[in-house]
């Protein structure tokens, strides 16, 4: 257990996740955290990484940074995707063992595992067989974190753990129609396709306003303009268009119950509870993190909608890739180690609306 002065620097501090264990660990008693927003510090750039190491010598590190987005983003971005998240880790990772870190929690994602691994996914899925195409280059570099971590851990007996946290959303999540992931994507869709069949021109320019697509703001922009760049997403007046067929399967998990997860591994889990002992090969000592529940991409949809009060017509398309078919974890490693999830999918699908609506 840190003790409640202990320095613990954030990276990532204004994200999904982040942002919601900064306030988690704020929470439990723990006042001294320290942030730097990307502005204030490049994660990419090395020798500035060192600098606020050398500066801050934070005492524990949780690397909750890292460069995300939907499947457009992964397909469209891959060198972006790989080359960035490896930097971030390797700077990150790297200066936390030359200046004597003491604990280590980092974030990747279950997009490590294999596009047909046996569901539910456990740790031992790891590198058993080939990964999704859509998120290849992201998933090469969490495994690369992950192992980075496993690997500091047996060389130099350091204590840095791997959380592989299922599909996130919650506050602060990201609404841009290109790089969103699929939930905040769908809720931004579904209600900007209500405000327009309603007429609602008010609520439509002032979530442009909040968030620009494409360059087009609300209050600048003329109607056809806004019809014209909303269109290429799916965004009709009382119609929307998603991708895909919707029959994969997700696990999705609320961001506040993830970051209690994170701080708890992080304050009572050491490296040496996260595999078994006696064991000749000490690997996958990563821990899964979600629900252990699965849910249809069509009724997460109805979810939103429901949420949202749209009364609209939903299309799909499938012309465009569905993604992995399932992706459901097996989190029985995480509930021996003494934690399980809080908040059920459609709460947490009308917490997260109402959420954008009070940031629109």
């Amino acid at each position: 257990m840190l003790p409640l002065d202990a320095k613990i620097y954030v990276a990532g501090h204004r994200g999904l996740v982040g942002s919601a264990i900064w306030n988690n660990l704020l929470q439990r008693g723990y006042t001294n955290l320290v942030g730097r927003t990307h502005k204030e510090l490049d994660l990419l750039d090395g020798v500035a990484v060192r600098q606020f190491f050398d500066q801050e010598r934070p005492e524990a590190v949780v690397l909750a940074a890292a460069h995300v987005g939907g499947i457009m983003a992964n397909l469209r971005y891959r060198a972006d995707f790989i080359y960035q998240n490896l930097q971030i880790q390797q700077n990150v990772i790297g200066e936390s063992y030359r200046h004597g870190v003491k604990k280590l929690l980092f974030l990747g994602s279950t997009c490590i595992y294999p596009r047909m691994a046996p569901q539910p996914m456990t740790e031992e899925a790891l590198l058993t067989s080939e990964l999704e195409y859509t998120n290849e280059p992201y998933a090469i570099a969490k495994i690369a974190g992950l192992k980075m971590c496993e690997s500091f851990s047996l060389q130099y007996g350091c204590n840095y753990i791997a959380v592989m946290p299922t599909n996130l959303y919650g506050p602060n999540d990201n609404f841009h129609l290109e790089r969103s992931h699929v939930l905040p994507a769908m809720i931004r869709k579904v209600h900007l396709a209500r405000c327009l069949g309603e007429g609602n021109w008010q609520a439509v320019r002032s979530d442009l306003d909040a968030r620009p697509v494409e360059g087009i703001e609300g209050t600048n922009a003329t109607e056809a303009e806004i019809l014209e760049v909303l269109q290429k997403y799916g965004i009709r007046p009382g119609e929307v268009t998603l991708w895909g067929t919707g029959t994969p399967l997700r696990e999705f998990l609320w961001s506040e119950d993830m970051a209690d997860a994170s701080v708890h591994v992080l304050l009572n889990v050491d490296f040496k509870d996260t595999y078994e002992p006696g064991a000749t090969e000490i690997r996958n000592c990563h821990i899964n993190v979600g629900t252990g529940i699965e849910h249809t991409i069509r009724d997460v949809a109805q979810m939103v909608i429901n949420a949202v009060g749209f009364e609209g017509t939903l299309l799909w398309d499938s012309t465009k890739p569905d993604g992995t078919p399932r992706k459901l974890i097996d989190v029985s490693k995480l509930h021996r180690l003494g934690w399980h999830h809080k908040v059920e999918l459609a709460d947490g699908v009308k917490k997260l609306y109402q959420w954008y609506l009070q940031h629109s």
